[in-house]
This record gives structure tokens, sequence and C-alpha cells, in this order.
């Protein structure tokens, strides 16, 4: 008798997804190895360019200047900001941009959930304009992901 017995039509979706899985995981692998690559590189030719900034005499006069001219600028921005009309307006505008951020966030949540209940990756909008849900995956180290928490 043969031992082995004929793959049903359920295993194979599941053989050519784990065989799915190590493809994309060793692709992922392998970008993350190319961006370390490219970052070390793109490091090592800014820090030439750097130097090369640094060693001109021209380019240095003319970066004293510029920090002074920026000392003088940020201390008239701090001035002005004490001003009551100037401090209104820049707490006014926090408030906006945290209110913003929240409702962001909500829709967000909102969408997730509307396309796992709906199945669809889209949503007209009340201007009647069709919107596509797209999402952004980055890789985050895990302990730097606790670390700034």
């Amino acid at each position: 008798m043969d031992d082995q017995q004929p793959q049903t039509a359920a295993e194979k979706p599941a053989e050519n997804d784990a065989v799915l899985l190590l493809r994309i995981e060793e692709m992922i692998k392998t970008h993350m190895s190319q961006i370390d690559t490219l970052q070390e590189d793109i490091t090592k030719r800014k820090d030439m360019l750097n130097d090369i900034f640094t060693n001109d005499e021209t380019y240095q006069e003319h970066d004293k200047i510029a920090k002074e001219a920026a000392k003088v600028r940020t201390g008239t921005k701090q001035q002005i900001m004490k001003r009551p009309d100037a401090a209104d307006l820049s707490n006014q505008l926090k408030s906006l941009k945290s209110e913003q951020k929240e409702l962001k966030e909500g829709l967000s949540d909102y969408l997730r959930e509307y396309q796992r209940l709906s199945g669809s990756n889209e949503i007209e909008g009340e201007d009647g304009e069709l919107r596509e849900i797209v999402y952004t995956a980055k890789l985050v180290k895990k302990s730097a992901q606790f670390s700034s928490r």
C-alpha cells in the first residue's frame, strides 16, 4: 500500500500560502539589507560633502554671518510671539492641529472597520468623489517602538 495520501484541494492553498509567506519574508529581509547598505553609503557621502563645506573658508565665513542673522531673527520672532494677538493665534493653531490629528486618527479607525465589514477598499465622499482606502506599512525595530512610548 502507498503511505502517501493524495493532497486535498484545501491542503494546496495552505502549502502555497506557506511558500508565498517564505518568499515574502525573504524579500523583506533582502530589502532591509539593501536599505541598510544604502543608508551606510548615504551617510558616508554626506560626511564627505560636509567635509568639503567645512574646509571652504568662504563658506565658513558666510555660514557665520547667516548664523548671526538667524539669532537676530529668532530673537525678533520671540518678541513678536509675546504679543497677545500672536500668542492667541499660536494657541488657536495648536488647538486646531490637535483636533485635526484626533479626527484623522478616528477616521483611520473608522476606515479600517468599514473596510473589514464591507470588504470594499473604496468609499464615496460627501462631495460624490470616489476615494480609495490605502494603508502605509513601515518596519520599526521592536526596542525602538517601546522606548518611544
